[in-house]
């Protein structure tokens, strides 16, 4: 499994600004991004005691979350993800599917999911079926993301966050959204070292420890 560091911090606007001035003088745009940005929409699975939410909440360092995601309202591209956390250490695995086998999950059909090649939509599939997690709620945002060679750095903010509430059915683009407090999240991901540059661009957020997730954002107000 390839672990990479990350943190996240929950900053204001006017360090965002600082740091976006600062991010953009050492360091380049995503090349996927539109004008420096991508919209970003992911369908959040969870059981019925809330497991990911309480455990991201009580702060367990060893966790995993399931979710479904596509870019910039782009349907034909979508992706399922199971993000793990081991401490301030993270993994992602992904697995494409199709807007209908999307669709089917989102409806509950899940049969065709056993007979999958993919692992990870088999692994889901059990995981559906054995623990009862579901689709929870749609969650939105604004991304900007900035990559640095060395390190394999990648550093976003997030932005614009929007719940879906219980609205699980994230492939129609009408599905009501709304704001979600002023939540901005600053993300650092990096493999053996994360070099000075980047750290000294980012150092407004260390007095901002303990970022709240957009996932239980989206959760408790939206």
């Amino acid at each position: 499994m390839d672990l990479r560091h990350e943190i996240k911090h929950e900053i204001n606007y006017s360090d965002m600004m600082t740091i976006r001035h600062r991010l953009n003088a050492v360091a380049y745009h995503d090349p996927h991004a539109i004008d420096g940005k991508y919209f970003i929409r992911s369908l959040y699975f969870d059981n019925l005691a809330d497991k990911a939410l309480k455990e991201k909440l009580n702060g367990v360092s060893i966790r995993e979350k399931f979710r479904i995601r596509y870019y910039n309202g782009d349907t034909s591209v979508i992706h399922l993800e199971k993000k793990s956390k081991f401490a301030n250490l993270g993994n992602k695995q992904s697995a494409p599917l199709t807007a209908e086998q999307a669709q089917r999950i989102v409806d509950g059909d899940i049969s065709w999911m056993l007979d999958s090649q993919y692992p990870l939509i088999r692994e889901l599939y059990s995981k559906m079926y054995t623990q009862g997690i579901a689709p929870k709620t749609i969650v939105d945002y604004t991304r900007e993301p900035f990559i640095y060679p060395a390190g394999n750095v990648r550093v976003t903010l997030d932005y614009n966050v929007r719940s879906g509430m219980r609205c699980t059915d994230f492939l129609k683009s009408d599905c009501v959204t709304v704001p979600v407090s002023e939540l901005i999240i600053l993300e650092v991901k990096w493999d053996g070292f994360l070099p000075d540059i980047i750290r000294d661009a980012v150092a407004l957020a260390d007095r901002h420890e303990g970022a709240f997730s957009k996932y239980a954002a989206c959760r408790i107000y939206g």
